[in-house]
């Protein structure tokens, strides 16, 4: 590990590391390509995993050590960021307020019914542009309550959230050879600064391909080299060769799988979702995890990998998002 990154406290809110598998029977059913692996975050053993639950081992322990009673964040209706907030909270012992953009459902579902069974306080405000106007509001009057709440941005995508992937990093090198290439879901931009970082700072030549399921690539690139520039500061001025390879760090985005829009379901996304289940059982959601794998897909099936590369998919889990 990479200067202070190593030694970041963390809350154990479930055993590492997640399995790494074969995905043989994927691969077969494609009928050419590489060899493929999948790393499962999707079983992380707390509020249903996801990558989110690496990201909050990290932020809920800077909350504690500032002495935050409260955790605020931000997300759509049916966030998975939003859920494994407020699951920590709970387990924790804090309270926890969402800003969710939308409109309450009449009959929660999915990740909503879960933050209200967690015992969230829930915002609604009418576009994702208001939503850090109005956590700062929750957050002023909280501090005039007397009360000490912590701000966490969309997604866990801060430094501390990324700092989460360069130690899952670590950990898949721990477990096989590094892959050529990581797919994944991205959208606010923290999980895949860590995935690069970890890979740069690793010294590893695996390429680290986001699938956006939201944002235009040029966008999320940005949001990714800020990200990028905070482990920079979290490293500190020892860094040296190592905050030079964060800077240098190539960062590769396919933001042509997004469809109409975030949380929108595609085709191609739906065909992945049934395809994974029928040969894999394993269980991708609408929003992030299909449309990544049908990028996956589409790149196996007009011959973009070699038959002698490893390819790994990184399952951020979300599959709570199939029953919404």
């Amino acid at each position: 590990m990479f200067g202070a990154l190593a030694s970041l406290p963390s809350v154990p809110f479930a055993p590492e590391p997640t399995p790494v598998e074969e995905m043989t029977r994927l691969r077969a059913a494609l009928g050419r390509g590489p060899q493929l692996l999948v790393k499962r975050d999707d079983t992380i053993g707390f509020a249903f995993g996801g990558n989110k639950v690496r990201k909050m081992r990290l932020i809920a322990a800077d909350a504690l050590a500032r002495q935050a009673d409260t955790l605020i964040t931000c997300g759509g209706v049916q966030s998975n960021h939003a859920r494994v907030t407020a699951a920590a909270a709970a387990r924790l012992g804090l309270r926890c307020v969402l800003v969710a953009n939308g409109a309450a459902l009449d009959r929660p579902t999915a990740n909503a019914l879960l933050a209200r069974l967690l015992g969230a306080e829930i915002r609604y405000v009418p576009t994702r542009e208001a939503r850090a106007l109005e956590m700062e509001a929750v957050a002023a009057a909280q501090r005039e309550a007397g009360r000490q709440p912590y701000v966490i941005p969309l997604g866990g995508s801060m430094p501390l959230g990324a700092a989460a992937f360069v130690h899952a990093v670590t950990e898949l090198l721990e477990q096989v050879t590094p892959p050529d290439v990581i797919v994944h879901s991205t959208s606010s931009g923290g999980t895949q600064a860590g995935l690069v970082a970890g890979c740069a700072l690793a010294g590893v030549r695996t390429k680290v391909l986001g699938i956006s399921a939201d944002e235009p690539a040029g966008i999320l690139r940005t949001e990714i080299r800020r990200i990028l520039s905070g482990l920079a500061d979290l490293i500190g001025p020892a860094g040296g060769s190592h905050t030079r390879a964060l800077a240098d760090a190539e960062i590769e985005i396919d933001d042509g799988f997004v469809g109409e829009g975030y949380g929108v379901p595609t085709p191609q996304g739906r065909e992945a979702i049934e395809l994974l289940a029928r040969t894999e059982a394993l269980f991708l959601d609408p929003t992030y995890t299909a449309k990544a794998m049908a990028g996956l897909i589409s790149r196996v099936r007009r011959g973009a990998f070699k038959s002698t590369d490893t390819v790994l998919f990184w399952h951020t889990g979300g599959q709570v998002g199939l029953f919404s």
